[in-house]
């Protein structure tokens, strides 16, 4: 598995130059497997390293006092993770694999150097939380303000076009890959409710499944009920740096 996962999403954003695609490579070099089901950093231990994702499909977590779960992000290839726990002693959440997976893990100091010696990608890194900040932002705010219904469609909508970022041949149909509980442990809902609310979206004709596979039947539709936006669109990047 050659190049960097991470170079792959930046470069949908700018023209990577031949010296930063080759700084996010060396970020890569080492390989870890983790094991569906496995815990790759877990929260309130001490952290050291960072990770890029580059096969499969992991999530973010916190646990609340009564021993619940809230789903913070789920995590495809190209995705760089623990950022937030590069400024802190111990970790603030969660990582886990939901399938096999493949992860690249670097010390701070690693990144530490790339920002040094790469200001345009220390910016772009900026960019990336910046995205990831609103997109949980958005989440926080559908939790709070929004119908069940409106919840599980934006989250249909962020999972397909997450799956776009490293995967071109996704269009309208993906397969989903996650239970009804970890949909509702990212949604607030339970996983009879999640059930419902995915048959409500089938019977209104705004997606179809089978054997897990998700198709978007009626994309705006869908986006409209869920007051959905893609935050990997509309940028503005003019202000970069320009490269070293």
């Amino acid at each position: 598995m050659a190049g960097s996962c991470f170079a792959e999403v930046l470069s949908d954003l700018v023209e990577l130059t031949g010296a930063e695609q080759a700084a996010l490579e060396k970020l890569e070099e080492r390989q870890r497997t983790v094991r569906r089901g496995a815990v790759l950093q877990r929260e309130n231990e001490k952290c050291g390293e960072l990770y890029v994702l580059r096969k499969g499909l992991m999530m973010s977590y916190v646990l609340l006092d009564d021993g619940s779960r809230q789903i913070l992000r789920f995590l495809f290839p190209g995705d760089m993770l623990g950022v937030s726990s590069m400024i802190y002693r111990e970790a603030p959440e969660t990582l886990a694999a939901l399938s096999d997976c493949i992860v690249s893990p670097f010390d701070r100091s690693a990144l530490s150097d790339l920002m040094t010696r790469h200001p345009r990608l220390s910016a772009m890194v900026l960019v990336y939380c910046q995205v990831e900040r609103v997109s949980l932002t958005d989440r926080l705010a559908a939790l709070g303000r929004t119908s069940a219904k409106a919840r599980v469609a934006a989250l249909l909508l962020d999972l397909r076009d997450r799956l776009r970022t490293t995967d071109k041949s996704v269009e309208d149909a993906f397969q989903l890959g996650l239970t009804q509980e970890e949909v509702g442990d990212a949604t607030g809902l339970t996983a009879v409710h999640v059930n419902r609310m995915l048959r409500q979206l089938e019977e209104e004709g705004l997606i179809a499944r089978d054997s897990g596979r998700v198709t978007l039947r009626d994309e705006r539709a869908l986006a409209r009920a869920a007051n959905y936006v893609n935050r990997f669109e509309g940028l503005d990047l003019s202000w970069l740096p320009r490269p070293a």
